[in-house]
């Protein structure tokens, strides 16, 4: 069993974010970067996997050097190699097509990605990867078991989950529910040490061209203060909510 995992090196949640002063990008400066989350409950799903059932697990990213401490730290969580594509990643069909090159010429039964990451929320990797691969997809997934060569997962769809199966390989957008919070793996010292020794491969771009372009960003407008109405005054509270507040 060979499984790729597809990471992302995403904003920590806490991090305040920023953006240069002409808006037009990302302000990374003092921001701590972690393993997308969506990310990080495929790859503990992939360690449980390979616990079970024996194999191997490659992580891969598509960015420039400073996303190595995220490689490594997937590394040191279970691991065996790691590939970065050594790309900015633009868009999503530019990092699809980019991984979907590494999915053709890697032989691997699993690939496993987040439906989305925090950052941009775009849910369109994995999707994009399979329909470059040819290869059966189930996104917003929740739930898998292999047997043999078929897998059968649970999908979130609205309203309630849908069961299906396929057979491998297939693309995966994982989510929580593929495996709970708590069985989340922390790296310990010896996988720490280990990580330090396994391969990360450095793979040059295929010069895969985004189709998109972000040209400027906004934060949230502030909220405003809150006005607090007196016990028993129901009419200024229903007047308030339809003339300032605009909810009725």
């Amino acid at each position: 069993m060979k499984i790729l995992v597809c990471i992302s090196h995403v904003p920590d949640t806490t991090s305040k974010i920023n953006f240069t002063s002409d808006h037009s990008a990302f302000d990374s400066n003092g921001i701590q970067f972690v393993i997308n989350p969506n990310d990080e409950f495929g790859l503990t799903k992939a360690v449980q996997l390979k616990e079970a059932q024996g194999g191997s697990i490659t992580v891969l990213t598509v960015g420039d050097a400073s996303t190595e401490p995220t490689l490594r730290k997937a590394l040191a969580i279970g691991a065996d190699e790691a590939i970065r594509v050594n790309a900015e990643a633009k868009d999503s069909f530019q990092v699809a097509a980019e991984i979907a090159d590494v999915v053709k010429n890697g032989d691997y039964n699993l690939i496993i990605c987040g439906k989305e990451s925090i950052d941009y929320n775009g849910q369109a990797v994995p999707t994009m990867v399979a329909a470059i691969c040819n290869l059966p997809i189930v996104n917003a997934c929740m739930g898998l078991n292999l047997d043999g060569e078929e897998a059968t997962m649970i999908r979130e769809i609205e309203g309630g989950k849908e069961t299906v199966k396929a057979s491998l390989p297939v693309v995966l957008g994982g989510q929580k529910g593929l495996v709970e919070e708590n069985e989340l793996r922390i790296p310990n010292m010896r996988g720490i040490m280990s990580a330090r020794t396994k391969p990360l491969q450095v793979k040059e771009p295929i010069g895969a061209a985004p189709k998109s372009s972000h040209t400027h960003f906004e934060k949230p407008p502030a909220k405003a203060d809150v006005k607090l109405v007196e016990a028993g005054q129901e009419k200024e509270l229903v007047q308030l909510l339809h003339t300032e507040a605009k909810v009725i």
